[in-house]
Protein backbone atom coordinates (compact mmCIF):
# COMPACT_ATOMS: atom_id res chain seq x y z
CA UNK A 1 0.00 0.00 0.00
CA UNK A 2 1.32 3.47 -0.85
CA UNK A 3 1.67 6.42 1.48
CA UNK A 4 -0.71 9.36 1.39
CA UNK A 5 0.25 12.33 -0.74
CA UNK A 6 1.74 15.31 1.04
CA UNK A 7 1.15 18.95 0.05
CA UNK A 8 4.02 20.58 -1.82
CA UNK A 9 3.38 24.11 -0.56
CA UNK A 10 1.29 26.08 1.96
CA UNK A 11 -2.11 27.11 0.53
CA UNK A 12 -1.85 30.46 2.39
CA UNK A 13 1.68 31.74 1.74
CA UNK A 14 3.01 29.36 -0.93
CA UNK A 15 6.16 28.40 0.98
CA UNK A 16 7.39 24.81 1.14
CA UNK A 17 8.48 24.50 4.80
CA UNK A 18 5.65 22.18 5.90
CA UNK A 19 5.59 19.66 8.73
CA UNK A 20 2.93 17.15 9.79
CA UNK A 21 0.65 18.67 12.42
CA UNK A 22 -0.17 17.32 15.86
CA UNK A 23 -3.96 17.64 15.35
CA UNK A 24 -4.26 14.28 13.63
CA UNK A 25 -4.53 12.75 10.19
CA UNK A 26 -4.18 15.24 7.34
CA UNK A 27 -3.00 18.12 9.55
CA UNK A 28 -0.04 20.22 8.42
CA UNK A 29 1.82 23.21 9.84
CA UNK A 30 3.65 25.91 7.88
CA UNK A 31 6.81 27.18 9.59
CA UNK A 32 6.91 30.32 7.42
CA UNK A 33 3.46 31.82 8.04
CA UNK A 34 2.78 29.92 11.31
CA UNK A 35 -0.56 28.55 10.09
CA UNK A 36 -2.02 25.10 10.58
CA UNK A 37 -4.37 23.53 8.05
CA UNK A 38 -5.93 20.17 7.33
CA UNK A 39 -6.36 18.32 4.04
CA UNK A 40 -9.27 15.99 3.56
CA UNK A 41 -10.32 13.85 0.60
CA UNK A 42 -14.08 14.24 0.20
CA UNK A 43 -14.72 11.58 -2.44
CA UNK A 44 -15.23 11.10 -6.13
CA UNK A 45 -17.73 13.10 -8.12
CA UNK A 46 -20.81 11.25 -9.33
CA UNK A 47 -20.13 12.47 -12.85
CA UNK A 48 -17.05 13.93 -14.47
CA UNK A 49 -16.53 17.45 -15.67
CA UNK A 50 -18.35 18.38 -18.89
CA UNK A 51 -16.32 18.42 -22.13
CA UNK A 52 -14.25 21.59 -22.34
CA UNK A 53 -13.35 21.75 -18.66
CA UNK A 54 -15.47 23.32 -16.02
CA UNK A 55 -16.33 26.68 -14.51
CA UNK A 56 -14.19 29.50 -15.84
CA UNK A 57 -13.30 27.85 -19.14
CA UNK A 58 -14.99 30.62 -21.11
CA UNK A 59 -17.91 28.50 -22.28
CA UNK A 60 -20.56 29.85 -19.94
CA UNK A 61 -23.80 31.16 -21.36
CA UNK A 62 -25.78 33.95 -19.78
Amino acid sequence: MSERAAPFYCPYCGEEDLRPGEQGHGAWECADCNRAFQLKFLGLLARGLPPGGGPGDGGETA
